[in-house]
């Protein structure tokens, strides 16, 4: 079994668990935000708090839009209470459930396809007016094949949204940052699964949590644009003054994308 295969295997494994164990990313919505998502009171995150600009959307209502890697019962339902035509593509069958659930509790249509986020094969050319693509893509360990499967599957004029992090998020020594001392300890490219001694992987894999890569900026941003995307929209976020990390920069970066009429 290659390295990819094993990080994807496990990583599978983690965030059901996750769901089981209860973490906020697992959480399904509530009615009430339903509820005023009907109304068109409503608003989703691609990053951990900043809630994404609703211009960057347009009116979505009667749009086929893709939830690309982002399930959990939270931001899919909430896209067709709005009046969306939503599918989900995510590789936790526990996550797709916390999406089924919420659709089966409120009378909700959601396509719902267990898969890798590189490989869109289920999605036939221009199928989406729009891709909605949360903090994920640090779960694989390539994320070009993302861009160009997301570029392939939107239609022309088609807006990308997606969320990512910072890789220098992952560069510091593990131990001290705890302590809110911050000593650059590892190098590019960085993946939990190949960067990290066994004692220091351990902190993850005893705990049942996923096992992260950090992407190049150039793979990220470049990736997209090397794929047929012109980036047109931009914003920083970050967990909040509790993280250490937070206090002194955005370790979190959100993109607005669209795609490039074909000559």
């Amino acid at each position: 079994m290659t390295t990819d295969s094993k990080l994807q295997q496990y990583n599978r494994e983690a965030w059901n668990h996750q769901v089981a164990s209860g973490n906020k990313w697992t959480l399904p919505v509530s009615p009430e935000v339903i509820a005023a998502a009907r109304k068109g009171d409503w608003s989703v995150v691609l990053t951990p708090t900043k809630p994404v600009p609703r211009e960057w959307f347009g009116d979505i209502r009667g749009k086929d839009v893709l939830c690309l890697a982002g399930s959990g019962g939270q931001q899919a339902p909430v896209l067709a209470a709005a009046g969306a035509r939503v599918s989900v593509l995510d590789l936790s069958p526990a996550q797709l459930g916390q999406d089924r659930r919420v659709a089966e509790r409120e009378g909700l249509e959601l396509r719902l396809v267990e898969g890798d986020m590189r490989d869109l094969s289920a999605f036939e050319d221009a199928s989406f007016d729009l891709i909605f693509h949360p903090c994920s893509n640090g779960f694989v360990d390539a994320v070009r094949p993302v861009w160009r499967e997301a570029a392939r599957v939107l239609r022309p004029g088609g807006v990308l949204l997606s969320g990512f992090t910072n890789p220098v998020n992952y560069l510091f020594d593990l131990a001290l940052e705890k302590q809110g001392i911050f000593t650059l300890k590892y190098r590019m490219p960085y993946s939990d699964f190949t960067s990290l001694s066994d004692e220091e992987r351990r902190r993850f894999t005893d705990a049942n949590e996923p096992l992260c890569v950090g992407h190049s900026l150039e793979d990220q941003i470049g990736g997209q644009t090397d794929a047929g995307l012109a980036v047109v929209g931009f914003f920083e976020d970050s967990y909040g003054p509790e993280d250490a990390l937070s206090r002194y920069y955005s370790g979190f970066i959100a993109t607005r994308a669209v795609k490039l009429p074909t000559r």
